[in-house]
């Protein structure tokens, strides 16, 4: 399949173009290969080591929830040259999702990690330039048993901000850095926010709104988008993928 081609069904799959986003985020297509897809590798970031994994990998495209340009306008020298000169001398393209993977209802990042805890009547909760990219919904369960299904879904440590009822009904979900939400949650009726990392003043924010907060980690709640997305594709397409794990712990 071309890139190009394959490039174009994601950005309708995704709804690229009606997205709104961050403007370093630059979703699409960020690196072209005019070639054919045979393989691809999907990660949270488009960094140096992932990059040359992929190429190890012998991947077309990489995919990925974080892109390239994500810091900005650069010089291209140092790593940005690296990156760039290594990704098109192997023949690799790059496609990045940001809030449009977030958002999707079934492939999301929010969509997986909620089916994952057993979230169940979903509805939208968390509005980022226009689109809604986070759910609410109910899952009644002990304060500490979504602690422990919550980390067996992330693969690691959960912090929490115990600040509502042990007894839980209500939960608000946004992976990634949405801890700054909680005030929303709690005037949306969740008793329980569940985010991958923020600021310091989200956990007395917390504690004084009687809400649970927990932090599962920001890369930890972004793989699950990338990994559904590249099954899909294989499903649809019969293309080989492979999922490239470069966790920060963050």
């Amino acid at each position: 399949m071309k890139t190009g081609e394959l490039s174009a069904y994601l950005d309708e799959l995704l709804r690229v173009r009606e997205i709104r986003d961050y403007p370093n985020a630059l979703n699409g297509l960020q690196l072209e290969n005019p070639g054919e897809v045979t393989r691809v590798a999907v990660a949270v970031d488009a960094c140096e080591a992932v990059i040359e994994t992929a190429i190890e990998f012998n991947a077309d495209l990489l995919i990925v929830h974080h892109g390239l340009f994500w810091s900005g306008a650069q010089l291209i020298q140092g790593p940005a040259y690296r990156k760039l000169r290594r990704a098109i001398e192997a023949g690799l393209a790059i496609y990045s999702s940001h809030l449009p993977l977030d958002a999707h209802p079934e492939l999301g990042n929010n969509a997986q990690l909620a089916a994952a805890i057993g979230l169940g009547n979903l509805g939208p909760f968390a509005e980022r330039e226009g689109t809604a990219i986070g759910v609410i919904g109910d899952l009644a369960l002990n304060r500490e048993t979504l602690r422990t299904r919550l980390a067996e879904a992330v693969g690691g440590p959960v912090h929490l901000a115990p600040g509502g009822p042990e007894e839980i009904r209500r939960v608000a979900l946004v992976t990634g850095g949405a801890a700054g939400e909680v005030a929303a949650a709690a005037r949306a009726g969740a008793d329980t926010l569940i985010t991958g990392e923020g600021a310091h003043w989200t956990y007395p924010a917390a504690e004084e709104l009687g809400i649970n907060l927990f932090y599962a980690g920001h890369y930890a709640t972004e793989t699950f988008g990338v990994r559904a997305l590249a099954a899909h594709l294989e499903t649809r397409f019969g293309l080989p993928w492979s999922f490239l794990d470069h966790p920060t712990g963050l």
